[in-house]
């Protein structure tokens, strides 16, 4: 699999592919947690940013690896956002292997970008 490149943008897709996580998961997790709100196009189609997808990592961490309940997760949010450690806390439990990827496609935009000699 290729990896996706960062971008401002992500669809529903990219970041299911990104989180291992299905779309109806995504979707569910909206709908569960006021935390994951992705914008929507004109189409209507969901859009990710960066930030929606850390939190949606730090999510997943606390469901499936603390083993939180969903209501359980949600106080954990809270709580974190409370004491200003949600973003922090979304960027360590970020998965390595999308970091990797992102880090890849920003060292490959760093050399088409430098110029020759420089």
């Amino acid at each position: 699999m290729e990896p996706i490149a960062r971008k401002t943008y992500y669809s529903i897709g990219e970041v299911s592919t990104l989180t291992g996580l299905k779309p109806h998961v995504l979707r569910y997790w909206e709908s569960q947690f006021d935390v994951i709100s992705p914008n929507k196009n004109r189409g209507g189609s969901r859009v990710y940013r960066m930030p929606d997808i850390e939190t949606i990592l730090l999510v997943k961490h606390l469901l499936y690896e603390k083993r939180f309940t969903v209501e359980g997760a949600k106080r954990e949010l809270k709580e974190l956002r409370k004491g200003g450690r949600a973003a922090e806390a979304g960027r360590l439990h970020a998965d390595p292997a999308v970091l990797a990827s992102i880090k890849e496609e920003l060292a490959a935009l760093r050399e088409v970008l430098t110029l020759p000699g420089g």
